[in-house]
Protein backbone atom coordinates (compact mmCIF):
# COMPACT_ATOMS: atom_id res chain seq x y z
CA UNK A 1 0.00 0.00 0.00
CA UNK A 2 1.08 3.29 -0.44
CA UNK A 3 2.86 5.67 2.41
CA UNK A 4 4.23 2.46 4.31
CA UNK A 5 1.12 1.54 5.61
CA UNK A 6 0.20 -2.42 5.83
CA UNK A 7 -1.40 -3.24 2.54
CA UNK A 8 -5.43 -3.91 3.23
CA UNK A 9 -5.24 -7.49 2.22
CA UNK A 10 -2.49 -7.64 4.50
CA UNK A 11 -4.83 -6.19 8.13
CA UNK A 12 -7.13 -9.12 7.02
CA UNK A 13 -9.52 -7.36 4.41
CA UNK A 14 -11.09 -9.64 2.41
CA UNK A 15 -13.76 -7.52 0.72
CA UNK A 16 -14.66 -3.77 0.80
CA UNK A 17 -14.19 -1.84 4.20
CA UNK A 18 -14.34 1.25 5.56
CA UNK A 19 -16.53 4.22 4.53
CA UNK A 20 -17.17 2.19 1.25
CA UNK A 21 -17.93 -1.02 3.09
CA UNK A 22 -20.74 0.25 4.92
CA UNK A 23 -22.16 2.40 1.49
CA UNK A 24 -22.44 -0.77 0.43
CA UNK A 25 -24.32 -2.27 3.46
CA UNK A 26 -27.06 1.08 3.36
CA UNK A 27 -27.65 0.01 -0.60
CA UNK A 28 -28.49 -3.52 -0.23
CA UNK A 29 -31.95 -4.74 -1.86
CA UNK A 30 -34.49 -4.23 0.70
CA UNK A 31 -32.70 -2.34 3.28
CA UNK A 32 -34.83 0.37 5.12
CA UNK A 33 -32.59 3.50 6.16
CA UNK A 34 -33.48 5.96 8.94
CA UNK A 35 -30.94 7.53 10.62
CA UNK A 36 -31.09 5.43 13.23
CA UNK A 37 -31.14 2.62 11.27
CA UNK A 38 -28.06 3.80 8.63
CA UNK A 39 -26.34 4.53 12.55
CA UNK A 40 -26.75 1.25 13.69
CA UNK A 41 -25.02 -0.27 10.42
CA UNK A 42 -22.01 2.51 11.07
CA UNK A 43 -21.84 0.70 14.28
CA UNK A 44 -21.78 -2.81 13.36
CA UNK A 45 -19.20 -1.62 10.85
CA UNK A 46 -16.88 -0.42 13.40
CA UNK A 47 -17.77 -3.47 15.61
CA UNK A 48 -16.52 -5.95 13.05
CA UNK A 49 -12.98 -7.83 14.14
CA UNK A 50 -13.18 -6.74 17.42
CA UNK A 51 -13.53 -3.39 16.73
CA UNK A 52 -10.22 -3.26 14.24
CA UNK A 53 -12.58 -1.97 11.63
CA UNK A 54 -13.11 1.29 13.44
CA UNK A 55 -9.69 2.10 12.44
CA UNK A 56 -10.24 2.66 8.59
CA UNK A 57 -13.99 3.43 8.53
CA UNK A 58 -12.78 6.37 11.02
CA UNK A 59 -9.69 7.25 8.38
CA UNK A 60 -12.12 7.35 6.02
CA UNK A 61 -14.16 9.79 6.81
CA UNK A 62 -11.96 12.22 8.56
CA UNK A 63 -10.16 12.12 4.96
CA UNK A 64 -13.41 13.84 3.53
CA UNK A 65 -13.97 16.08 6.87
CA UNK A 66 -10.22 17.23 6.65
CA UNK A 67 -10.73 17.88 2.84
CA UNK A 68 -12.10 21.14 1.67
CA UNK A 69 -15.17 19.33 -0.49
CA UNK A 70 -17.83 21.41 -0.45
CA UNK A 71 -21.18 20.10 0.47
CA UNK A 72 -22.40 18.93 -3.07
CA UNK A 73 -19.34 16.96 -3.45
CA UNK A 74 -20.03 15.26 -0.50
CA UNK A 75 -23.40 14.98 -1.03
CA UNK A 76 -23.23 13.52 -4.83
CA UNK A 77 -20.78 11.13 -3.83
CA UNK A 78 -22.65 9.74 -0.97
CA UNK A 79 -25.80 9.41 -3.01
CA UNK A 80 -24.26 8.06 -5.61
CA UNK A 81 -22.24 5.40 -3.29
CA UNK A 82 -25.07 4.80 -1.30
CA UNK A 83 -27.65 4.32 -4.85
CA UNK A 84 -29.65 6.84 -3.35
CA UNK A 85 -30.64 4.54 -0.25
CA UNK A 86 -29.80 6.95 2.64
CA UNK A 87 -29.78 10.77 1.99
CA UNK A 88 -28.39 12.55 4.84
CA UNK A 89 -30.46 15.74 3.47
CA UNK A 90 -33.89 14.20 3.73
CA UNK A 91 -33.55 13.78 7.78
CA UNK A 92 -32.59 17.54 8.40
CA UNK A 93 -29.16 16.93 7.85
CA UNK A 94 -25.76 18.02 5.75
CA UNK A 95 -23.40 15.39 4.64
CA UNK A 96 -20.35 17.14 6.64
CA UNK A 97 -22.84 16.67 9.69
CA UNK A 98 -23.67 13.08 8.73
CA UNK A 99 -19.78 12.08 8.28
CA UNK A 100 -19.17 13.60 11.51
CA UNK A 101 -21.51 11.41 13.07
CA UNK A 102 -19.72 7.99 11.18
CA UNK A 103 -16.56 9.70 12.08
CA UNK A 104 -17.75 9.41 16.06
CA UNK A 105 -19.25 6.35 16.17
CA UNK A 106 -15.88 4.56 14.77
CA UNK A 107 -13.50 6.70 17.45
CA UNK A 108 -15.85 5.62 20.43
CA UNK A 109 -15.53 2.15 19.30
CA UNK A 110 -11.95 2.64 19.23
CA UNK A 111 -12.10 4.56 22.59
CA UNK A 112 -13.46 1.03 24.11
CA UNK A 113 -10.07 -0.97 23.62
CA UNK A 114 -7.75 2.32 24.36
CA UNK A 115 -9.73 5.11 26.56
CA UNK A 116 -7.25 8.04 25.93
CA UNK A 117 -7.85 7.23 22.27
CA UNK A 118 -7.84 10.18 19.98
CA UNK A 119 -8.38 10.38 16.25
CA UNK A 120 -4.37 10.57 14.40
CA UNK A 121 -3.81 13.18 11.70
CA UNK A 122 -5.48 11.84 8.79
CA UNK A 123 -2.85 10.58 6.05
CA UNK A 124 -4.45 11.27 2.66
CA UNK A 125 -3.28 9.23 -0.83
CA UNK A 126 -2.09 12.34 -2.83
CA UNK A 127 0.90 10.50 -4.78
CA UNK A 128 0.46 11.81 -8.18
CA UNK A 129 1.15 9.05 -10.36
CA UNK A 130 -2.04 7.25 -8.63
CA UNK A 131 -4.48 10.23 -8.80
CA UNK A 132 -3.60 10.20 -12.39
CA UNK A 133 -4.55 6.45 -13.02
CA UNK A 134 -7.75 7.08 -11.10
CA UNK A 135 -8.41 9.85 -12.59
CA UNK A 136 -7.94 8.11 -15.96
CA UNK A 137 -9.97 5.30 -15.04
CA UNK A 138 -12.91 7.48 -14.23
CA UNK A 139 -12.90 9.37 -17.56
CA UNK A 140 -13.32 5.84 -19.60
CA UNK A 141 -16.29 4.98 -17.54
CA UNK A 142 -17.60 8.73 -17.12
CA UNK A 143 -19.86 8.38 -20.69
CA UNK A 144 -21.47 5.30 -19.40
CA UNK A 145 -21.54 6.24 -15.57
CA UNK A 146 -23.04 9.86 -16.57
CA UNK A 147 -25.93 7.89 -18.52
CA UNK A 148 -26.68 5.33 -15.58
CA UNK A 149 -27.26 8.57 -12.94
CA UNK A 150 -29.24 10.97 -12.29
CA UNK A 151 -26.88 12.51 -10.30
CA UNK A 152 -25.74 16.14 -11.88
CA UNK A 153 -22.02 16.47 -12.25
CA UNK A 154 -21.32 12.76 -10.75
CA UNK A 155 -18.34 12.53 -12.59
CA UNK A 156 -16.79 15.69 -11.72
CA UNK A 157 -17.75 15.38 -7.80
CA UNK A 158 -15.80 11.86 -7.79
CA UNK A 159 -12.78 13.44 -9.60
CA UNK A 160 -12.78 16.28 -7.03
CA UNK A 161 -12.73 13.49 -3.94
CA UNK A 162 -9.83 12.22 -6.38
CA UNK A 163 -7.61 15.40 -6.85
CA UNK A 164 -8.83 17.30 -3.68
CA UNK A 165 -9.06 14.50 -0.78
CA UNK A 166 -7.64 11.44 -1.17
CA UNK A 167 -7.06 8.78 -4.25
CA UNK A 168 -7.88 5.37 -2.25
CA UNK A 169 -11.04 6.78 -1.08
CA UNK A 170 -11.63 8.37 -4.36
CA UNK A 171 -10.78 4.98 -6.69
CA UNK A 172 -13.31 3.25 -4.21
CA UNK A 173 -16.27 5.96 -4.30
CA UNK A 174 -15.87 5.16 -8.19
CA UNK A 175 -16.37 1.04 -7.82
CA UNK A 176 -19.16 2.02 -5.63
CA UNK A 177 -20.91 3.93 -8.18
CA UNK A 178 -20.21 1.77 -10.92
CA UNK A 179 -22.05 -1.32 -8.39
CA UNK A 180 -24.56 1.17 -7.38
CA UNK A 181 -25.43 2.06 -10.84
CA UNK A 182 -25.01 -1.14 -12.50
CA UNK A 183 -23.05 0.49 -15.12
CA UNK A 184 -20.95 -2.10 -17.43
CA UNK A 185 -17.35 -2.37 -17.12
CA UNK A 186 -15.42 -3.77 -20.14
CA UNK A 187 -12.63 -6.71 -19.25
CA UNK A 188 -9.97 -4.63 -19.99
CA UNK A 189 -10.94 -1.66 -18.06
CA UNK A 190 -11.79 -4.70 -15.27
CA UNK A 191 -8.24 -5.71 -15.37
CA UNK A 192 -6.95 -2.40 -15.25
CA UNK A 193 -9.06 -1.59 -12.19
CA UNK A 194 -7.68 -4.79 -10.44
CA UNK A 195 -4.45 -4.02 -11.32
CA UNK A 196 -4.81 -0.56 -9.69
CA UNK A 197 -6.83 -1.79 -6.59
CA UNK A 198 -3.65 -3.56 -5.92
CA UNK A 199 -1.49 -0.88 -5.67
CA UNK A 200 -3.82 1.00 -3.56
CA UNK A 201 -3.49 -2.99 -1.09
CA UNK A 202 -7.23 -3.21 -2.04
CA UNK A 203 -8.26 -7.18 -1.46
CA UNK A 204 -9.74 -7.82 -4.86
CA UNK A 205 -12.76 -8.58 -4.02
CA UNK A 206 -13.05 -5.25 -3.29
CA UNK A 207 -13.02 -4.49 -7.00
CA UNK A 208 -14.86 -7.36 -8.66
CA UNK A 209 -18.11 -8.17 -5.99
CA UNK A 210 -20.76 -6.19 -7.23
CA UNK A 211 -19.27 -4.89 -10.37
CA UNK A 212 -20.91 -5.46 -13.64
CA UNK A 213 -17.86 -7.16 -15.65
CA UNK A 214 -18.57 -7.52 -19.47
CA UNK A 215 -16.22 -10.92 -19.55
CA UNK A 216 -15.00 -12.18 -23.15
CA UNK A 217 -16.10 -15.20 -24.06
CA UNK A 218 -14.17 -18.28 -21.55
CA UNK A 219 -12.34 -20.14 -24.29
CA UNK A 220 -10.43 -16.01 -25.50
CA UNK A 221 -9.15 -15.55 -21.98
CA UNK A 222 -9.09 -18.95 -20.01
CA UNK A 223 -5.17 -18.62 -19.52
CA UNK A 224 -5.39 -14.92 -19.10
CA UNK A 225 -4.24 -14.07 -15.77
CA UNK A 226 -3.14 -17.09 -14.08
CA UNK A 227 0.33 -16.96 -12.75
CA UNK A 228 0.20 -20.49 -11.16
CA UNK A 229 -0.45 -23.87 -12.40
CA UNK A 230 -3.98 -24.59 -14.18
CA UNK A 231 -5.60 -27.75 -16.06
CA UNK A 232 -4.64 -31.06 -15.45
CA UNK A 233 -2.12 -30.37 -13.71
CA UNK A 234 -3.45 -28.22 -11.08
CA UNK A 235 -6.23 -30.30 -10.47
CA UNK A 236 -3.49 -33.15 -9.10
CA UNK A 237 -1.88 -30.28 -7.31
CA UNK A 238 -5.38 -29.96 -5.56
CA UNK A 239 -5.47 -33.86 -4.56
CA UNK A 240 -2.14 -34.27 -2.71
CA UNK A 241 -1.98 -35.85 0.41
CA UNK A 242 -4.54 -33.92 3.20
CA UNK A 243 -6.87 -33.15 0.95
CA UNK A 244 -10.57 -31.84 2.83
CA UNK A 245 -13.14 -32.67 0.37
CA UNK A 246 -15.89 -35.66 1.00
CA UNK A 247 -15.18 -37.50 -2.47
CA UNK A 248 -12.94 -36.43 -5.12
CA UNK A 249 -15.48 -35.52 -7.47
CA UNK A 250 -16.21 -32.99 -4.64
CA UNK A 251 -12.73 -31.88 -4.61
CA UNK A 252 -13.06 -31.55 -8.57
CA UNK A 253 -16.24 -29.32 -7.88
CA UNK A 254 -14.50 -27.11 -5.64
CA UNK A 255 -10.83 -27.04 -8.37
CA UNK A 256 -13.34 -25.97 -11.24
CA UNK A 257 -14.44 -23.10 -9.51
CA UNK A 258 -11.22 -21.31 -9.03
CA UNK A 259 -11.04 -18.90 -11.92
CA UNK A 260 -9.86 -15.95 -9.52
CA UNK A 261 -10.67 -12.23 -10.22
CA UNK A 262 -9.29 -12.06 -13.56
CA UNK A 263 -10.95 -14.79 -15.59
CA UNK A 264 -14.36 -15.34 -17.01
CA UNK A 265 -16.09 -17.84 -14.87
CA UNK A 266 -15.99 -21.20 -16.54
CA UNK A 267 -12.14 -20.43 -17.58
CA UNK A 268 -10.87 -22.91 -15.21
CA UNK A 269 -12.84 -25.38 -16.43
CA UNK A 270 -12.20 -24.84 -19.56
CA UNK A 271 -9.11 -25.05 -19.32
CA UNK A 272 -9.07 -28.24 -17.35
CA UNK A 273 -12.01 -29.69 -19.95
CA UNK A 274 -9.20 -29.33 -22.40
CA UNK A 275 -6.33 -31.17 -21.39
CA UNK A 276 -8.61 -33.53 -20.71
CA UNK A 277 -10.07 -33.90 -24.26
CA UNK A 278 -6.29 -34.26 -25.52
CA UNK A 279 -5.65 -37.12 -23.29
CA UNK A 280 -8.68 -38.84 -23.57
CA UNK A 281 -9.03 -38.26 -27.33
CA UNK A 282 -5.08 -39.17 -28.54
CA UNK A 283 -4.56 -42.82 -27.96
CA UNK A 284 -2.79 -42.41 -24.06
CA UNK A 285 -2.75 -46.15 -22.41
CA UNK A 286 -5.04 -46.18 -19.59
CA UNK A 287 -1.95 -47.30 -18.04
CA UNK A 288 0.47 -44.24 -18.55
CA UNK A 289 -3.01 -41.95 -17.35
CA UNK A 290 -2.97 -43.80 -14.32
CA UNK A 291 0.40 -43.26 -13.57
CA UNK A 292 0.84 -39.80 -14.57
CA UNK A 293 -1.90 -39.21 -11.95
CA UNK A 294 -0.14 -41.04 -9.37
CA UNK A 295 2.73 -39.11 -9.94
CA UNK A 296 0.95 -35.57 -10.21
CA UNK A 297 -0.47 -36.07 -7.25
CA UNK A 298 1.65 -37.46 -4.85
CA UNK A 299 -0.22 -40.65 -4.66
CA UNK A 300 -2.75 -38.41 -2.92
CA UNK A 301 -5.78 -40.01 -5.03
CA UNK A 302 -4.42 -44.02 -5.51
CA UNK A 303 -7.22 -44.24 -8.30
CA UNK A 304 -5.34 -47.85 -8.99
CA UNK A 305 -6.61 -48.89 -5.19
CA UNK A 306 -10.03 -48.00 -5.91
CA UNK A 307 -10.23 -50.08 -9.22
CA UNK A 308 -10.89 -46.61 -11.32
CA UNK A 309 -9.01 -46.66 -14.32
CA UNK A 310 -6.98 -43.74 -15.88
CA UNK A 311 -9.31 -42.93 -18.88
CA UNK A 312 -12.54 -43.83 -16.79
CA UNK A 313 -11.70 -41.34 -13.91
CA UNK A 314 -10.49 -38.60 -16.79
CA UNK A 315 -14.03 -39.07 -18.01
CA UNK A 316 -15.42 -38.19 -14.78
CA UNK A 317 -13.57 -34.71 -14.50
CA UNK A 318 -14.94 -34.02 -17.97
CA UNK A 319 -18.27 -34.00 -17.09
CA UNK A 320 -17.31 -32.02 -13.80
CA UNK A 321 -16.11 -29.23 -15.98
CA UNK A 322 -18.94 -29.93 -18.60
CA UNK A 323 -21.17 -29.31 -15.96
CA UNK A 324 -19.82 -25.91 -14.78
CA UNK A 325 -19.25 -24.89 -17.76
CA UNK A 326 -23.24 -25.25 -18.32
CA UNK A 327 -24.19 -23.28 -15.29
CA UNK A 328 -21.35 -20.44 -15.83
CA UNK A 329 -20.45 -19.68 -19.64
CA UNK A 330 -23.98 -21.92 -21.36
CA UNK A 331 -22.72 -20.27 -24.61
CA UNK A 332 -19.68 -22.07 -24.02
CA UNK A 333 -19.05 -24.26 -27.31
CA UNK A 334 -15.05 -26.25 -26.89
CA UNK A 335 -13.36 -25.61 -29.86
CA UNK A 336 -11.81 -28.08 -32.19
CA UNK A 337 -8.66 -29.10 -30.34
CA UNK A 338 -5.82 -26.88 -31.54
CA UNK A 339 -3.02 -28.02 -32.67
CA UNK A 340 -0.09 -29.34 -30.29
CA UNK A 341 1.73 -26.93 -28.79
CA UNK A 342 5.50 -27.40 -30.24
CA UNK A 343 8.55 -27.75 -28.62
CA UNK A 344 8.36 -31.54 -28.28
CA UNK A 345 12.32 -31.78 -28.43
CA UNK A 346 13.14 -29.29 -26.10
CA UNK A 347 10.59 -30.81 -23.39
CA UNK A 348 12.31 -33.94 -24.22
CA UNK A 349 15.08 -33.34 -23.43
CA UNK A 350 14.19 -31.61 -20.27
CA UNK A 351 12.52 -35.25 -19.26
CA UNK A 352 15.81 -37.15 -20.56
CA UNK A 353 17.76 -34.88 -18.64
CA UNK A 354 16.60 -35.58 -15.23
CA UNK A 355 15.71 -39.34 -15.68
CA UNK A 356 18.51 -40.45 -14.27
CA UNK A 357 18.13 -39.04 -11.02
CA UNK A 358 14.09 -40.17 -11.47
CA UNK A 359 14.92 -43.69 -11.68
CA UNK A 360 16.50 -43.94 -8.47
CA UNK A 361 13.47 -42.29 -6.85
CA UNK A 362 9.27 -43.77 -6.74
CA UNK A 363 6.28 -41.72 -5.65
CA UNK A 364 4.96 -42.75 -2.91
CA UNK A 365 7.53 -45.18 -2.10
CA UNK A 366 6.29 -46.22 1.06
CA UNK A 367 3.08 -47.23 -0.21
CA UNK A 368 3.02 -49.23 -3.20
CA UNK A 369 5.56 -47.35 -5.13
CA UNK A 370 5.25 -46.09 -8.28
CA UNK A 371 9.09 -46.18 -10.43
CA UNK A 372 9.94 -42.59 -10.92
CA UNK A 373 11.27 -44.31 -14.65
CA UNK A 374 7.81 -45.10 -15.22
CA UNK A 375 6.77 -41.93 -14.71
CA UNK A 376 9.68 -40.08 -16.99
CA UNK A 377 8.44 -42.59 -19.98
CA UNK A 378 4.95 -41.88 -19.11
CA UNK A 379 5.98 -38.31 -19.47
CA UNK A 380 7.75 -39.20 -22.62
CA UNK A 381 4.70 -40.65 -24.15
CA UNK A 382 2.12 -37.27 -23.33
CA UNK A 383 4.86 -35.51 -24.81
CA UNK A 384 4.93 -36.88 -28.34
CA UNK A 385 1.31 -38.45 -28.37
CA UNK A 386 -0.71 -35.28 -26.87
CA UNK A 387 0.88 -32.38 -26.31
CA UNK A 388 4.22 -31.04 -25.49
CA UNK A 389 3.02 -28.09 -23.28
CA UNK A 390 0.84 -30.56 -21.01
CA UNK A 391 3.88 -32.83 -20.67
CA UNK A 392 5.91 -30.15 -19.28
CA UNK A 393 3.43 -29.13 -16.74
CA UNK A 394 3.44 -32.52 -16.10
CA UNK A 395 7.19 -33.11 -15.82
CA UNK A 396 7.25 -29.67 -13.58
CA UNK A 397 4.43 -31.94 -10.93
CA UNK A 398 7.39 -35.04 -11.35
CA UNK A 399 10.31 -32.76 -10.78
CA UNK A 400 8.17 -31.07 -7.69
CA UNK A 401 7.08 -34.90 -6.03
CA UNK A 402 9.91 -36.56 -6.82
CA UNK A 403 12.24 -33.55 -5.04
CA UNK A 404 15.41 -33.71 -8.02
CA UNK A 405 17.00 -30.96 -7.85
CA UNK A 406 17.85 -28.71 -10.75
CA UNK A 407 21.31 -26.95 -11.94
CA UNK A 408 20.86 -23.08 -12.92
CA UNK A 409 21.56 -24.26 -16.25
CA UNK A 410 18.38 -26.50 -16.68
CA UNK A 411 16.30 -23.60 -14.66
CA UNK A 412 17.56 -21.30 -17.28
CA UNK A 413 16.23 -23.64 -19.93
CA UNK A 414 12.75 -24.49 -18.10
CA UNK A 415 11.98 -20.55 -18.03
CA UNK A 416 12.54 -20.16 -21.69
CA UNK A 417 9.80 -22.78 -21.85
CA UNK A 418 7.45 -21.62 -19.68
CA UNK A 419 7.92 -18.27 -21.68
CA UNK A 420 7.03 -20.16 -24.67
CA UNK A 421 3.95 -22.09 -23.11
CA UNK A 422 2.75 -18.11 -21.72
CA UNK A 423 2.92 -19.39 -18.41
CA UNK A 424 2.41 -16.66 -15.26
CA UNK A 425 5.43 -15.74 -13.71
CA UNK A 426 4.46 -17.53 -10.15
CA UNK A 427 4.67 -21.22 -11.77
CA UNK A 428 7.69 -22.08 -11.84
CA UNK A 429 8.30 -20.43 -8.49
CA UNK A 430 5.96 -21.89 -6.38
CA UNK A 431 6.67 -25.54 -8.09
CA UNK A 432 10.31 -26.24 -8.43
CA UNK A 433 12.37 -22.62 -7.67
CA UNK A 434 13.07 -24.04 -4.70
CA UNK A 435 15.30 -27.27 -6.07
CA UNK A 436 17.74 -25.22 -7.81
CA UNK A 437 21.21 -25.62 -6.52
CA UNK A 438 22.75 -22.20 -6.65
CA UNK A 439 26.30 -21.84 -6.55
Amino acid sequence: MTDQRPAYYELGYGEDFGLTGLTERLSRPGTAVDPAAALGFAQEAADRSEGDEAVELGEDTRRLLASELPERVLHTVWLAATANAFDPAGHGMTCRGWLEQVSEVASARLRQAEASFTPPPVRPVRDPRLCRAVVAELRVTAPALADASALPELVACLEHVVTSADADLGMRLLLRALKAHAVPVPYEPYRRLVALGWEFGFPPAAVHDGLVITWPPVGDASRRGIDGDFGLSRLARQFTAGWHHRTPRQAVEFAVQADGYERPPGSEAAALLEDVRRVLGLGLSDEAITVLWLAATDGGYRIDRFGVGGREWLEQVAEVCEERLAEVAPGYVPAALPPASGATDEVLREIRDVSPLAAATAVSPEFHPVAGAAVMEALEQVVTQVDPDLGFRLLLRAVEVLQLPLTEAQYTRYKALAGRFHYGEDHLLFSVDHLVRRA
